[in-house]
């Protein structure tokens, strides 16, 4: 797995590789959906060479057309080794023609498909190939992928022993930088807030004129780019449509189907409330956010300096953060908990709930701050005494130094504890 910077290549492991190919060798036909240029195609092209797989991609436009005017099943049935077919959400309608072919040969490791879109928010695709397909997908670069390991973070919060070894440091300025520069592979290669903002004008202009023009038959997309930058501004919130209705001047149906597309096209993510019945009514609205800071800073103009001026600013953008470290993480956890936020009618809030599938839950709290107090441990609290042994462990992810313990399962753990190694932790 490579990324080109300057005149060289470096190599950076994708962590979600094993998985992959774990994928491959069980299920008929695997797809690795995710945002554009999050470096899906260069992973295929890896696995094409590694196992043999025969390669086209459907950003060749010859390629495209021939699969859309010859009929998809007897362009597909010419293919005699495993095929990989890049961009498929260019081509929908040979989704039947995939399920025809699987329902004849359900031997493993015959497709590997790669999308720009969730196939399964697209109308008419959700349940063509239900039952006969693994979907995994690629976020941009984690903070690990980037320092060259894998972390156990996810898996560490659901073993029986709370953090205990000191954290490697790094400083404030680093974590800006990590921030906004976010994860997008070809980011990483610019130096200059110029650059990137260039990068990010290009990329939103490619998805709205080319993805979601593919797949909506929509018109009028110009109104998607502010309604992107609405939604930045509300990074971390409650979702209510009939507020950002009227802020945009969207009707409420168009403006629930652009939202759609935005989630769809993995610029956005609706994080669910969580709820159980533990004797209280809990707020169900969901809280929406971007899946990269990078992009995020981009679209409200957030550059260190503005960061460190801005304490509220620096906490949203810090707790969308560590929101897309944990759906990365999650992808290659062994654990692979859900992930849900927690807010009582009463306003007590927590961050992120991560729930194994036994029911068990960690909740974090996530803090710009380099200190710690007492109320911003009231949700982690209300959460402990209300589950019990469902709990196992609260943590305030902080931008301090060191692990503090705050009491019974609770403890405060710096930002940089999501890509510490393991072998640091205990």
């Amino acid at each position: 797995m490579l990324i080109f910077h300057k005149d060289m290549f470096i190599f950076i492991h994708r962590n979600i590789t094993k998985k992959l190919l774990d994928a491959l060798a069980t299920a008929p036909i695997v797809l690795l959906n995710g945002a554009r240029q999050t470096g899906k195609s260069t992973l295929a092209q890896w696995i094409s060479k590694q196992m043999d797989f025969e390669y086209f991609t459907l950003d060749n436009y010859t390629v495209m057309n021939s699969l859309k005017r010859d009929p998809p099943l007897g362009f597909l049935s010419n293919f005699k080794n495993p095929l990989i077919v890049d961009e498929i959400q260019r081509v929908p309608d040979a989704f039947l023609a995939f399920k025809q072919i699987i329902d004849q040969d359900r031997r493993s490791g015959k497709f590997l498909l790669t999308g720009s879109a969730n196939i399964f928010m697209l109308p008419k695709l959700a349940d063509s190939l239900a039952g006969r397909m693994e979907i995994l997908t690629l976020w941009p670069f984690s903070c690990d992928e980037l320092q060259g390991f894998q972390t156990n973070f996810i898996d560490s919060l659901f073993s029986k022993s709370l953090f205990k070894k000191s954290i490697q440091q790094y400083s404030f300025n680093d974590l800006l930088r990590t921030i906004i520069t976010g994860g997008y592979p070809e980011i990483q290669k610019f130096k200059s807030d110029e650059q990137r903002n260039s990068w990010f004008n290009s990329y939103i202009t490619t998805i709205l004129q080319r993805d979601i023009r593919d797949f909506s038959r929509i018109e009028g997309i110009q109104e998607l780019p502010r309604l992107l930058m609405l939604l930045a501004s509300r990074s971390g919130s409650l979702l209510n449509m009939s507020n950002v209705s009227r802020d945009s001047g969207l009707v409420l149906m168009t403006l629930k189907r652009y939202v759609s597309l935005l989630e769809a096209t993995f610029l956005v993510k609706r994080l669910p409330a969580w709820f159980t019945n533990i004797g209280k009514r809990l707020v169900k609205m969901p809280k929406i956010y971007l899946t990269d800071t990078g992009l995020l800073c981009h679209l409200l103009d957030a550059d260190q300096n503005r960061l460190r001026r801005d304490p509220m600013m620096l906490g949203k953008v810090l707790e969308n953060f560590v929101m897309q470290e944990l759906f990365k993480q999650a992808e290659w956890s062994k654990i692979q908990p859900r992930v849900y936020f927690y807010r009582s009618a009463a306003g007590k809030e927590v961050d992120f709930i991560l729930e194994n599938r036994g029911g068990q839950i960690v909740a974090i709290e996530v803090k710009s701050s380099t200190g710690v107090n007492s109320k911003d441990l009231k949700g982690l609290i209300e959460l402990r005494e209300a589950l019990g042994d469902r709990f196992i462990r609260g943590i305030v992810i902080y931008t301090g130094q060191e692990i503090v313990p705050l009491g019974t399962k609770l403890q405060a753990v710096p930002v940089q504890a999501l890509w510490h190694p393991k072998d640091r932790q205990e």
